[in-house]
C-alpha cells in the first residue's frame, strides 16, 4: 500500500519513507502466481499491453519493448496529466519496465531477439506475419528457445483468408456480432438506426482477458511438456466467446437475436428505469437497474410497488412474463418515476429485489463498497525531478515539491480477480519512456556502457531517459 508522507515528518523520515513507498523495479514478487516468468512485451495500445498488465500485476516481470522518442501511442491517448502524459497510460503500463529499441533497424531486432531467449513468454499484437518478416517468430526462436511462448493478439487470428486485415477492435465487435445486438429494436426487432457501442475499446479489453488467460493455460502445459506453444487470440473470436447461446439458439430454432435496448430478450423484468432527477442536478437523468427476473423475486417486486394485480398464474413464470413483457415494464416505469433513485433503493432492498443506481465514474470513485475493499488505488507517479534526483525536499499537499512539482497520485482500479495470500498490488505507475533501458541492457544483455552509447548515438536505443 503506497501511503502519504506526514507534513511534519523530518528529512531523515521522508527519505525512509520514500524508500517504502515508491517501489523499484527490483522489488520482491515471490509470493505472487507469476514469480519468475519473464514476458517481453512487443504490442502497443490496448488489447497486448491490457494482457502483459495483467500478467505483470501477478508477479511477471515484463519487459515492454517501446519506438524510441515516441512510444507506446496511448501514452498520449485521451486526457494528459501535468507532465504530458496520459493517466490511462499510468494504469495499463504499471509494473512494467521500459526499454526503447527501435525495432525497424536491424540492430534493434539484434537486441529483441537476445532479449527473447532470456524470456517466458512473447507477447505481441502485430499485423499476423510482423515478427515472421523480423525473424522474430517462433520457426527462428523456438530453436534457440524451445520453451518460449508466443501470445499473439490480432484482429482474426493467425491464419484465414481475413488474417492479413488490420485488427481494429470496433470492427471487429461488428463483424462478431456484438453490435449487432446493441440498440433499440424497430417494430421488426432489428436495429433502429445505428448500433450503440460501449465508450471504451471492448474488443481489446476482452482480446486481452484471453491472452492473459491463455498465456497461463500455456505456462501450465510447458510444465508438462517441457515446451512452448503458441496462444493465437482474436478480437473477433474473443467477442464472439461472449455472445451466449446465439449460434445454438440460431441453429436450433432459427432464432436470430436482435438488439432489445435497455432489457434483456427472453428475460422479464430486468431493465433500466427512470427515477426522478436528483435536486442537485435536475437536468441529468436517472436511471435505476431492476433485476427482477425470479419467479420469487418478480412476485416480492410486485408486493413492494403495491401491484398485487401482476401476481397471478398469467405472471408466475419467466415465459409468461415474457409473453406480458410490455405491461409489466410500463407499470414499473411508472412507479419508478415517481421516486428518486434513493427511494427505489430503500424500498427494493428491503423487499430483497437485486437493484442499483446507474454510477458515474464520479459515483464509483466515491462508492462506500469500492472504497471498503480498496478498489480504487491511490498510485505514486514520480515527477521527472524526482526520479533523477532521488528524494524530495518536502511535501505540500498530495504533491512533492523539489523546485518544480516532482511527483502526484493518479487513482487507479485495483487489477482482480483477488488471491487470498498473495499481495499482488500495483507497485509501481506506467514508467517513463525508456526508463528501464540501463537496467535491462547493461544489466541483462551485458552490454558495456560504451556499446549502450553508440546504440543511442546511432538511434537503436531510445535515449529519452535519465
Amino acid at each position: 500500500m503506497i501511503h502519504r508522507i506526514h507534513k511534519s515528518w523530518g528529512h531523515r523520515e521522508v527519505v525512509a519513507s520514500w524508500t517504502r513507498c515508491f517501489a523499484s523495479s527490483s522489488e520482491s514478487t515471490t509470493n505472487l502466481p507469476l514469480s519468475g516468468i519473464r514476458v517481453l512485451e512487443l504490442g502497443q495500445l490496448i488489447a497486448g499491453p491490457f494482457a502483459g498488465q495483467l500478467l505483470a500485476h501477478y508477479g511477471a516481470e515484463v519487459i515492454k519493448i517501446e519506438p524510441p522518442k515516441t512510444g507506446d501511442p496511448l501514452r498520449l491517448w485521451r486526457e494528459l496529466d501535468v507532465d504530458g502524459t496520459s493517466p490511462w497510460w499510468r494504469s495499463i503500463g504499471r509494473n512494467k519496465k521500459s526499454v526503447t529499441i527501435d525495432m525497424r533497424n536491424e540492430n534493434g531486432r539484434d537486441l529483441v531477439r537476445k532479449l527473447a531467449l532470456k524470456c517466458d513468454v512473447i507477447l505481441e499484437n502485430f499485423k499476423p506475419g510482423t515478427l515472421e518478416k523480423w525473424s522474430l517468430g517462433p520457426a527462428s526462436l523456438h530453436s534457440h528457445n524451445p520453451s518460449l511462448i508466443f501470445t499473439r493478439v490480432s484482429g482474426y487470428g493467425q491464419t484465414g483468408p481475413w488474417a492479413s486485415r488490420p485488427g481494429y477492435a470496433s470492427v471487429c465487435e461488428a463483424e462478431s456480432g456484438f453490435r449487432y445486438i446493441n440498440g433499440f429494436p424497430n417494430e421488426n426487432g432489428t436495429l433502429d438506426g445505428p448500433p450503440v457501442r460501449p465508450n471504451m475499446s471492448l474488443g481489446d479489453s476482452v482480446a486481452g482477458l484471453h491472452a492473459a488467460f491463455g498465456t497461463v493455460l500455456a505456462l501450465l502445459q510447458r510444465g508438462k511438456l517441457g515446451k512452448g506453444q503458441t496462444v493465437d487470440v482474436s478480437i473477433m473470436e474473443s467477442m464472439l466467446n461472449l455472445m451466449e447461446g446465439v449460434i445454438p439458439e440460431y441453429d436450433r430454432k432459427g432464432k436470430i437475436r436482435g438488439p432489445s435496448g435497455s432489457s434483456l430478450t427472453g428475460i422479464v423484468p430486468t431493465n433500466a428505469y427512470p427515477c426522478l432527477p436528483s435536486p442537485s442536478a435536475p437536468s441529468v437523468p436517472t436511471y435505476i437497474i431492476i433485476g427482477a427476473n425470479g419467479d420469487s423475486i418478480y412476485a416480492r417486486l410486485m408486493r413492494a410497488m403495491a401491484r398485487e394485480d401482476l401476481i397471478s398464474p398469467d405472471f408466475k413464470h419467466n415465459h409468461h412474463r415474457v409473453a406480458r413483457q410490455a405491461k409489466i415494464e410500463k407499470a414499473i416505469s411508472e412507479w419508478t418515476s415517481q421516486r428518486s433513485v434513493e427511494d427505489v433503493e430503500a424500498v427494493l432492498r428491503e423487499a430483497s429485489v437485486p437493484t442499483g443506481r446507474v454510477n458515474s465514474v464520479r459515483e464509483i470513485v466515491e462508492n462506500v463498497q469500492v472504497r471498503e475493499r480498496g478498489f480504487v488505488e491511490d498510485v505514486w507517479v514520480k515527477g521527472r525531478t524526482a526520479r533523477t534526483s532521488g528524494v524530495a525536499s518536502y511535501e505540500k499537499g498530495d504533491r512533492w515539491i523539489d523546485g518544480d512539482d516532482s511527483g502526484w497520485y493518479v487513482k487507479m482500479p485495483k487489477v482482480v480477480p483477488v488471491l487470498d495470500g498473495s499481495e499482488a498490488r500495483t507497485r509501481w505507475a506506467g514508467p517513463e519512456l525508456g526508463e528501464h533501458n540501463e537496467e535491462i541492457l547493461l544489466g541483462e544483455l551485458g552490454l558495456s556502457s560504451g556499446e549502450l552509447g553508440r546504440l543511442k548515438g546511432d538511434g537503436v536505443v531510445g535515449s529519452e531517459f535519465p
